[in-house]
C-alpha cells in the first residue's frame, strides 16, 4: 500500500500491506496473497470500473495475516493434529470436529498488529459515515480457480455494523474454513488444509434490502448456450436467492443484440418472490438480517426493468470478455439511489467444462406427476424418497435415495453427493441446491413449494428435468431411456437436418444437436404455453364477467396491458428459439389451433364456435382473414415483426398453414404486409404449408405468391386417404408412404424444384419412417424438419444410405 493509505497503528516489524490491502490495489495475480473472490474484487475495480462496471469499494485481510493468526497462536498445529486420521465419510464424527476446530478459532484473540491494522482500514472506510454497514466476506486462496469451485463453502456475514461486529465477523471467516463442508470438499477434491488459506474481504454494503439482488451467469446454466446472459432477480438482499430461500424472477438476454444496441430480452419469467432479505433492527444481539413478507400486489411484479436487466448484461459482458471465459455474477441494486452493483464474480465451472458429447435423457414410460417445479439439468433419476427436515437425519439416507428438503444449504453437501436427485420446496435456479445438483451431475427440481409435504418417505419416484424448464417428479419408477451424442462434425449428407421445436425453454439445449435450423416453431405452441389465455378475452379484457375478468389480470399484472401481455410473451418465445439457433432460419408457422383447441385456453369456450370436425373447419388462413380473428392475427405479427425487425433477429421466416385456395394465401400475404411483414423485406420469407391435395394439385399458383413450400404430411396424407388422424377407428390405415400420398408429395417437391423454390418437408413422416426419409431424399427434398430425438439417427441413417452402407 502507498503511505497514504497505510494505517499509521501497524506494529512494529509488520509492515500493514502484510496485513491489509485495499481492493483497488488488488487484481488477479494476488488469487494467493488474498483468495480467489478478493483478487478478482480487486481486479475488477481497478481494470474495469472505466468500462461501466460498479463495485462497492473495501478492503482485505491477506493470506499471510491467516496465517500468522494460526501460527503465532499454534491453532494451526492443534488443527492439523485433529484433522490427520480424520475420516470425512464419518458424518458424525465429521460434524464433532469441524465444530471444535471452529470454537477454537473463535475463541482465540488476533495478534496486536492484525488487529491494529484491521481497526484503521475499517476507520478510513466508514469515514463520518454513522449508518454504513458491510459485508464481511470469506475469500480462499484455493477458492473459484477454473477447475474447482469453493462457492460457498464459507460464510458471509452482512450488515456487519462497527469495528468490533467487524473484528468478531473476520474470526468467523477464519473459522469457516473449518465448516464441515469446506474440510469434507477439500479432502475429496485432493486439496491439503494446511495448502488453503483465507483472507476475510470487507466491502461497504449495497442497500439492495431496499431495492434487488440476484445471481446472474453469462450463459445458460443448464445447456451451455453461450449466446445468452441468464440474470436472477428478486427483492431484498441477495443471500435470499444464493440460499434458495426465495423464488426469484428469471431472465434471458440475447448478447449479440445487446452488442448491436438493439432491444435484447428474451424472456422474462416472475418468480414467487414470496419473502425477502432485509436488514434488521437486532445487530446488536448477533442478528444482523431477517426475512420479511413481500407485499402480494409485489410479488407479481418483476423486480427488474427491461433497462436494469440490460444494464446488468452489459456489465456482465464486459467482465466476461475481459476474464475471457463465462462468468457466474453476484449483483445487487441499491434501493436508495437506483445504482447496479457487481459484489462478486467468479469463473463459471460446470458447463464450462461441458465437453462435445452430449447425453440426452428421454422417459419411455409415463406415470402420475406428484409435483413440479423448475428443472435443473436435463436428466432423469429416480429412487426412494428420503423427506429430511435437519441435516441431522443423514445418517438414514442411503446412496441412492432422493433427497427432499424445504431447502439446502452448504452443510447438506456431504448428503447431496449420495443421492439420485434432490426436490426442494424453495429456490430457483441459481439456489445452492440447484449449483451443487449441477456440478455434482444430479437431475434437482427446485421451487415445488410442497414436495415435503405431497411426497412419502419411502416411496419409489421418478425425478425428470429432461422435458423443459418444468421439473416432474413422478410417482414409482418410470421407464427412461439415454442416448449420447457426439457434436463432432457430422458426416455429409445430401439434404439440410432441420428440426420441429415447439418449447422456447429447450431450444438452447436443442441448438445443441447437429441442425441446419428449425423447420418448424409452432406458435399454438408458445401461445399455449406462454399465455394459456384466448387472445380475444386478453382484447376484450373489459368486457369479461368479473370472475374471468380477475382470473386474466393475475395472469398479465406483470405487462402494462393486455396486449403487451401477449405480444410480449409471444416475442419471447419466438425469439428464444430464434436466438438459439440464429444464424439458421427458423420457420415460424403462425398459430394453428383448432376451434376446438382454442376453446380450451382461459375464456376461449366465450369466442370458439362447436364444430363437428374441427380439423377441417376454422382453422389456418380462413381464421386469419376472417373479421372476428383480425386483431388477434395483428397481434401475432406484432410479435413477429418486433422480433425481426427491433431485435434484428432476421432468420426468422413465416410459414402459413392450411390455405384452401390460392384466394386465401394471396389475401393473408397482403394481410402480413400490411402489419408490416412484408414479404422480402429485411430478408423476409415467407413459406407456405403444402398439407391439402389442392396445394399440390395448383402448386404453381400459390408458389407466385410464396417462397416456397414445407410439406405437412401429417394433414397430407389425412386429406388424401380421407381419414381421420384423430380418431382410433381408422388409425391403423393412416401410413404418409401409400402411394397416392408420395404422388402427391413428388407433385410438390418436383414443382418447387422446377421453379428454384425451397421445398421441405416437417411432418412427422421422416421422424417415423427412415425408408420415407430415403425416398424424400431421392426426390431432392432440401429439408427434413425432424423431431430432435431423432435428428442423429435420421442423420447417420442417410449417410450410410448415401455412401452404400
Amino acid at each position: 500500500m502507498s503511505t497514504d493509505t497505510a494505517p499509521a497503528t501497524a506494529a512494529e516489524g509488520t509492515a500493514p500491506e502484510d496485513n491489509v490491502r485495499w481492493f483497488a490495489e488488488l487484481g488477479l495475480a494476488d488469487l494467493e496473497v488474498v483468495g480467489g473472490k478478493n483478487s478478482s474484487l480487486g481486479e475488477m475495480i481497478s481494470q474495469l470500473a472505466d468500462a461501466g462496471v460498479r463495485v462497492p469499494d473495501g478492503f482485505a485481510t491477506t493470506a499471510s495475516a491467516y496465517q500468522r493468526f494460526l501460527g503465532d497462536t499454534g491453532l494451526a498445529a492443534r488443527i492439523a493434529d485433529r484433522l490427520r486420521t480424520l475420516d470425512t465419510d464419518d458424518v458424525r464424527a465429521l460434524s464433532a470436529a469441524g465444530a471444535e476446530i471452529r470454537q477454537l478459532v473463535v475463541d482465540q484473540p488476533f495478534p496486536p498488529a492484525l488487529e491494529a491494522d484491521v481497526r484503521a482500514a475499517y476507520a478510513r472506510l466508514a469515514g463520518d459515515d454513522a449508518a454504513v454497514s458491510f459485508a464481511v466476506r470469506s475469500s480462499a486462496t484455493a477458492e473459484d480457480l477454473p477447475d474447482a469451485s469453493f462457492a460457498g463453502q464459507q460464510e458471509t456475514f452482512l450488515n456487519v455494523r462497527g469495528i468490533d461486529a467487524v473484528l468478531q465477523a473476520v474470526r468467523e471467516v477464519y473459522a469457516s474454513l473449518y465448516n464441515d463442508r469446506a474440510i469434507a470438499y477439500r479432502v475429496h477434491h485432493g486439496f491439503d488444509h494446511e495448502a488453503v488459506s483465507l483472507s476475510a474481504g470487507v466491502q461497504r454494503m449495497v442497500r439492495s434490502d431496499l431495492g434487488a439482488s440476484g445471481v446472474l451467469f453469462t450463459m445458460d446454466t443448464e445447456s451451455g448456450f453461450r449466446d445468452a446472459v441468464f440474470v436472477t432477480s428478486a427483492y431484498g438482499l441477495g443471500e435470499g436467492v444464493v440460499q434458495g430461500a426465495v423464488n426469484p424472477d428469471e431472465f434471458y438476454i440475447y448478447k449479440p443484440a445487446l452488442a448491436a444496441g438493439r432491444p435484447a430480452v428474451l424472456k422474462r419469467g416472475v418468480g414467487e418472490k414470496a419473502t425477502k432479505m432485509v436488514y434488521t433492527d437486532h445487530a446488536e444481539v448477533g442478528r444482523t438480517t431477517e426475512f420479511v413478507d413481500v407485499d402480494p400486489a409485489q410479488r407479481r411484479l418483476l423486480s427488474l426493468t427491461d433497462a436494469e436487466v440490460t444494464e446488468l448484461a452489459r456489465q456482465a459482458v464486459r467482465i466476461e470478455e475481459h476474464y475471457g471465459r463465462p462468468m457466474d455474477i453476484e449483483w445487487g441494486k441499491d434501493g436508495l439511489t437506483g445504482e447496479l452493483f457487481v459484489l462478486q464474480a467468479r469463473p463459471e465451472t460446470v458447463q464450462s467444462r461441458a465437453g462435445n458429447v452430449t447425453e440426452r435423457y428421454r422417459l419411455t414410460g409415463s406415470g402420475e406427476v406428484l409435483v413440479e417445479g423448475r428443472a435443473i439439468g436435463q436428466k432423469i433419476g429416480a429412487g426412494a424418497v428420503r423427506v429430511l427436515s435437519d441435516i441431522d437425519q443423514m445418517d438414514s439416507f442411503t446412496p441412492g435415495d432422493v433427497l427432499v428438503a424445504d431447502m439446502t444449504d452448504p452443510d447438506w453437501e456431504p448428503i447431496m453427493k449420495r443421492a439420485s436427485a434432490i426436490v426442494t420446496n424453495r429456490g430457483g435456479r441459481t439456489c445452492h441446491a440447484a449449483i451443487i445438483a449441477r456440478e455434482l451431475g444430479i437431475p434437482a427440481v427446485v421451487g415445488t413449494g410442497t414436495a415435503t409435504r405431497s411426497l412419502r418417505d419411502g416411496d419409489p419416484v421418478t425425478v425428470s428435468c429432461a422435458e423443459g424448464d418444468t421439473g416432474l417428479v413422478y410417482a414409482g419408477a418410470v421407464d427412461f431411456e439415454v442416448s449420447e451424442t457426439s457434436l463432432e462434425a457430422m458426416p455429409e449428407i445430401p439434404t439440410k437436418i432441420m428440426m420441429n421445436v415447439g418449447t422456447p425453454e429447450q431450444a438452447f439445449a436443442f441448438s445443441r444437436l447437429p441442425n441446419a435450423g428449425v423447420g418448424l416453431a409452432r406458435l399454438e405452441f408458445v401461445i399455449n404455453r406462454q399465455i394459456g389465455i384466448h387472445p380475444r378475452a386478453l382484447l376484450e379484457l373489459d368486457t369479461l364477467d368479473a370472475p374471468l375478468k380477475r382470473q386474466v389480470e393475475e395472469r398479465i399484472v406483470a405487462y402494462p396491458s393486455a396486449r403487451d401481455f401477449f405480444v410480449s410473451r409471444v416475442a419471447e418465445g419466438v425469439s428464444m428459439i430464434a436466438a438459439a439457433f440464429a444464424p439458421e432460419p427458423v420457420i415460424v408457422r403462425m398459430s394453428d389451433f383448432k376451434s376446438n383447441e382454442y376453446a380450451n385456453l382461459l375464456g376461449g369456450e366465450h369466442y370458439e364456435p362447436h364444430e363437428e370436425n374441427p380439423m377441417l373447419g376454422y382453422r389456418g388462413a380462413s381464421r386469419y382473414l376472417s373479421a372476428d380473428f383480425a386483431e388477434c392475427f395483428a397481434m401475432e405479427c406484432e410479435a413477429l415483426r418486433y422480433v425481426r425487425d427491433e431485435m434484428g433477429l432476421t432468420n426468422v421466416q413465416i410459414m402459413i398453414p392450411f390455405v384452401r385456395t390460392v384466394a386465401e394465401i394471396e389475401g393473408v400475404v397482403r394481410l402480413l404486409g400490411e402489419h408490416g411483414l412484408r414479404r422480402g423485406e429485411n430478408g423476409l420469407k415467407v413459406v407456405m404449408m403444402c398439407e391439402l391435395p389442392s396445394n399440390a394439385l395448383l402448386a404453381d399458383a400459390f408458389l407466385d405468391h410464396v417462397d416456397g413450400f414445407s410439406i405437412g404430411s401429417n394433414d397430407m396424407t389425412q386429406l388424401v386417404l380421407g381419414l381421420d388422424r384423430d380418431s382410433s377407428l381408422v388409425a391403423g390405415s393412416f401410413d404418409e408412404r401409400d402411394p397416392a400420398v408420395l404422388a402427391v408429395l413428388e407433385m410438390a417437391i418436383s414443382a418447387c424444384l422446377a421453379r428454384g423454390k425451397y421445398v421441405g418437408i416437417c411432418g412427422q413422416g421422416p421422424s417415423d419412417h427412415p425408408d420415407l426419409a430415403e425416398w424424400l431424399v431421392a426426390r431432392g427434398i432440401g429439408s427434413m424438419s425432424l423431431n430432435p430425438d431423432t435428428v442423429v439417427d435420421t442423420w447417420l441413417h442417410l449417410a450410410r444410405t448415401a455412401a452404400g452402407g
